[in-house]
């Protein structure tokens, strides 16, 4: 059994840095393995060992809530409530998805039916909101989903989850900045093209560079950093004119509908609908960040789940209520894809609601931008506290109770991405990284309430774990069949084999956890289909997109492989000889 405390530095504990702006050595590799080429060469000999360490290795709650928050030198303050959470998870959700890729979605791939994938994203969208809830109201840190799933399933696997995060939010970010831009240029009569950089030596999708995008970026950054209670003020006042605008579009729009634009309904078929689905899901991402804010609610056990439930309740009603809206106002042959409203409206003989539609999108975007980079910041700030990225990042300031380091550094990621990339490049890679990290939640999820050491027998264990895989195993082979063909013979296999492999847990296992506060309904039906869901959208998802996806995770192996495993290593097993708490279990595989 491995043992941590808190410590910062390695073999310095209890040396904890108050500089935030300090830029030493020690702020970026303070851990043993890193204090000589010596130490470092020793730790890559055992890389093997202490690899085999960190898959064995989950962390414990009060770990998360106690030793590791501490790490951070200073507390983040408590001032939000379910309120607050509300506006918030509107904020972060309600951006540029709804209004460019419905547009794009519904002209492209799934005709009118967009309002079907919609609701089909909305349902995979809440049951993850479900899973969350329940880890967030129990686990209340900044770490969200990485300390999930580092308490369930694992140091190793919470790393591949967390490169992935970071990515979302990196991605997510830049995404709307470039669309804040388009909807900018089309309130201003211009193209989006016109304040763009055109660079003929790069490729064409990442050949227009968006300073605009930039502007913005650092702006929202400066916003974040400063207060999260004033960017919670600014977030729910901009979010109330959000939805204003909104309501103007519903009704505005539905005095020109004609019921004849709606046939035919599902022009590309069902393969259309859930293809759409799975890039519309972008839609629905930012949710996940209103847990990463659980540190600083007044009363976690009550907040968050008004909060997250409440917030993706109001989202999936507006987002149909849009798609509905819009698809009634054009033949969906018509739709533009870049401005879709906006051009409907015109079209309609009512071009001065463009300039309406504009604002609320722009207004839209800055509070998706602004809740984006507050949640974004949190989760690198916890990331760093168990030393897989450098502690540096971790850093809360004294004066403002923000992550600035972790804000800066995540908004000038964002800021380099959005300059170069287009729309449709980011909105696919982003929905694998989240449908991939929401997957796993729920996956982690059925581990907690079914699997506690020293509770769990091995038998219990081991059905648990045949369930898992053959949940995982029918539920891939059902979204790769549906991907390589048209048929229908392997459904009468793989989904029986689902129904089969969760009613045995449910029948066959004894739940080992009961939540304390607030517990996710009708488990394990509810992860398992949330699991079966987000898989079955995967594999509706183009190819090249899967290409960048697996790049970007091997990067994240080098990276853990030389630098991150034997600095969370090293931090984990540092205390070793102060037994006082023990606050992790691991194999002990390597000294």
């Amino acid at each position: 059994m491995g043992t941590v405390v808190d410590v910062g530095t390695g073999g310095r504990e209890g040396q904890l840095k108050h500089r935030s702006c300090s830029c030493s050595k020690e702020d970026f590799l303070p851990e043993e393995s890193f204090q000589s080429w010596g130490n470092y060469f020793r730790a890559l000999r055992q890389t093997g060992a202490r690899l085999r360490d960190r898959v064995a290795t989950r962390s414990l709650d009060h770990v998360e809530l106690n030793e590791v928050r501490a790490r951070s030198g200073h507390e983040m303050k408590k001032n939000l409530s379910w309120w607050d959470l509300i506006w918030f998870g509107i904020g972060a959700v309600i951006g540029a998805g709804i209004f460019v890729l419905t547009g794009q979605e519904a002209r492209e791939v799934s005709g009118p039916a967009v309002i079907i994938s919609y609701v089909v994203s909305g349902i995979s969208a809440m049951l993850s909101v479900f899973c969350y809830t329940e880890f967030a109201v129990e686990i209340p840190v900044a770490g969200g989903s990485f300390a999930y799933l580092r308490v369930e399933l694992g140091d190793f696997m919470a790393f591949i989850a967390a490169g992935n995060i970071l990515l979302e939010y990196v991605i997510s970010g830049a995404a709307v900045a470039r669309s804040w831009t388009s909807y900018f240029a089309t309130l201003l009569n211009h193209h989006p093209n016109d304040f763009r950089i055109y660079v003929a030596a790069l490729s064409t999708d990442y050949s227009r560079l968006d300073p605009i995008a930039v502007i913005v970026i650092t702006l929202i950054c400066l916003a974040a950093i400063l207060s999260t209670k004033g960017s919670s003020r600014f977030n729910y006042v901009a979010s109330i004119i959000h939805l204003a605008v909104i309501l103007f579009i519903i009704v505005a729009g539905l005095t020109k509908a004609d019921p004849a634009n709606l046939t035919p309904f599902a022009p590309f078929g069902v393969r259309g609908i859930f293809s759409a689905s799975a890039v519309l899901f972008f839609a629905y991402v930012g949710f996940d960040a209103v847990s990463t804010m659980a540190e600083e609610t007044k009363n976690p056990a009550k907040d968050i789940p008004f909060g997250l439930v409440g917030a993706m309740l109001v989202t999936t009603l507006c987002y149909c209520l849009l798609a509905l809206t819009l698809c009634l106002m054009q033949p969906y042959t018509s739709i533009d894809p870049d401005a879709p409203f906006s051009v409907a409206f015109e079209s309609a003989g009512m071009g001065w609601a463009k300039y309406v539609v504009a604002f609320g999108a722009l207004k839209g975007m800055t509070t998706v931008l602004l809740v984006s980079a507050v949640a974004q910041a949190r989760y690198l700030t916890h990331i760093s506290r168990t030393h897989m990225v450098p502690p540096w990042l971790a850093k809360v300031n004294e004066s403002t109770g923000t992550p600035v380091n972790a804000t800066v550094v995540m908004l000038v990621a964002t800021a380099v991405i959005a300059l170069f990339t287009e729309l449709g490049v980011l909105a696919n890679l982003l929905s694998i990284s989240t449908l991939f990290i929401f997957m796993l939640v729920s996956l982690a999820l059925i581990v907690r309430r079914y699997y506690v050491t020293g509770v769990t027998d091995n038998s219990n264990r081991n059905k648990m774990i045949v369930s898992l895989v053959l949940i995982l195993a029918s539920s891939i082979t059902t979204a790769a069949y549906w991907a390589a063909s048209d048929g229908w013979l392997a459904y009468t296999v793989t989904l029986p084999v689902w129904v089969a492999s969760t009613a045995f847990l449910w029948l066959g296992v004894p739940q080992a956890r009961t939540p304390k506060v607030w517990g996710v309904p009708f488990v394990p039906w509810l992860p398992s289909l949330s699991i079966a869901i987000n898989i079955f959208l995967l594999g509706s998802i183009d190819g090249a997109s899967f290409v960048r996806f697996g790049i970007w995770t091997a990067v994240l192996l080098v990276y853990y492989l030389f630098f991150g495993l034997h600095a969370s290593y090293d931090t984990a097993k540092a205390a070793t000889a102060l037994p006082v708490r023990a606050v992790e279990e691991g194999n002990g595989a390597a000294a």
